[in-house]
């Protein structure tokens, strides 16, 4: 099991399970490089059972609302409330957080021995009665379940299913998180705002206790060679980006002492997750394109679910096949959703822009919180299978990260 978000926390469900949990990391260490997170209502619900309400309280910002502006003269499409409307809604706080603030959250609340970092695993055989794991730097280790949460290029995705490519989707992505002193000139809402325009989008939300401004600029182009999360960009090549957008959007990206950027890679919707003793959570599953924000939610549901469905079957394989069928219709219908935003986004200027920006003004229900129940509302770990409680012994291996 990968050591990022959605690792980390179907560890943690886990071992609230009763579940004996070890979790397996590429990396030397774990961490998280600059960039935000959305955690909505039906992520915060799961996170908050795990004891972690205090620390989310103490680095997450709730916003006001999400607003939905145009590129170039800022007028304001849609303003759909947040803060204290969702979380009486739904009885849960949104948060707006840095990626590491959540990952040392989670890290801290697992006990050390169960976390093993430079781990890269290289292989593992379904024995049947159990699964064996192996690693490249010599440990073997044998457990009653396999789980990948190994990122979209997935190891454990190529094991049960062999190799496959994920797809350029025509998108890469500037990010960048700028101290918020440099901005207190734009007095800005603590809002989440989303600048739509032609071929590109632009976000911006306070994170770390509003110490910190993150934005993810997002820009159409016709083909990438490699991804990374790690690609050092250039604040200049962000701003001839963006050039002739509302003097917000430059200045916020001008402040930034450095970008990164990176390719955004889909995958279609896999048929199944599991074989046997060995499954897939979060990007290794479903990777998705971060247009609904629900990337991180979707890699913590699938751990509370997992988890449940593996406290409540004795037999392993209908308990991953639950998960499985519990867990793939729903992820499945946010990658779909996703994709589709990226045209109602980035839509030219001219009659389908003007007629999406008449719809959102006049609030319409597709834009609006409300139509986002079926999201915000789910309480992923309340699973209904048979079968008796059970401890197992679940090793999680995987090489690579969480997004």
């Amino acid at each position: 099991m990968g050591g990022g978000i959605g690792g980390l926390t179907a560890g943690l469900s886990l071992l609230r399970a009763g579940c004996d949990v070890h979790i397996y990391e590429r990396a030397s260490r774990l961490s998280e490089v600059g960039a935000g997170v959305q955690v909505s209502p039906n992520a915060s619900r799961l996170l908050h059972r795990l004891g972690l309400s205090d620390a989310l309280a103490a680095t997450g910002v709730k916003p006001l609302a999400w607003h939905q502006r145009r590129w170039d003269d800022g007028r304001t499409l849609l303003r759909a409330p947040l803060a204290e409307a969702l979380e009486a809604t739904y009885g849960f706080p949104h948060y707006q957080m840095h990626r590491a603030d959540l990952l040392a959250a989670l890290a801290s609340a697992l006990p050390p021995s169960r976390v093993h970092t430079g781990h890269r695993l290289t292989g593992f055989t379904d024995h049947g009665s159990y699964v064996e794991a192996r690693f490249a730097d010599g440990p073997r280790v044998e457990a009653d379940v396999l789980l990948g949460a190994d990122g979209i290029h997935s190891a454990v995705r190529q094991g049960l299913f062999g190799p496959d490519q994920a797809r350029f989707t025509g998108c890469v992505a500037y990010r960048g998180v700028v101290p918020a002193e440099r901005l207190r000139h734009l007095n800005l809402e603590v809002t989440a705002q989303i600048w739509l325009g032609p071929g590109r989008h632009f976000v911006h939300y306070f994170i770390s206790g509003r110490r910190f401004v993150n934005f993810v600029a997002v820009v159409e182009q016709d083909r990438w060679t490699r991804e990374s999360w790690t690609d050092q960009g250039s604040v200049g090549d962000a701003l001839a980006a963006y050039d002739g957008w509302h003097p917000q959007v430059r200045e916020i990206i001008g402040a930034a002492d450095e970008t990164y950027v990176w390719a955004l890679f889909d995958r279609p919707p896999l048929p199944r997750w599991s074989a046997g003793r060995v499954t897939l959570l979060g990007d290794a599953a479903h990777a998705m394109l971060p247009f609904m924000a629900q990337g991180a939610a979707q890699a913590i549901e699938d751990g509370a679910a997992l988890a449940e469905c593996l406290r409540r079957d004795r037999f392993v394989p209908d308990a991953l096949r639950r998960y499985e069928q519990v867990r793939l219709p729903r992820t499945s219908r946010m990658q779909e959703i996703s994709a589709g935003n990226k045209t109602r986004f980035h839509l030219p200027d001219g009659p389908a822009q003007r007629d999406r920006d008449q719809q959102m003004t006049a609030g319409s229900q597709a834009w609006s919180f409300n139509a986002l129940g079926w999201v915000y509302e789910h309480d992923a770990a309340a699973v209904e299978i048979g079968g008796e409680d059970q401890q197992m012994s679940i090793r999680s291996a995987a090489e690579g990260r969480m997004t």
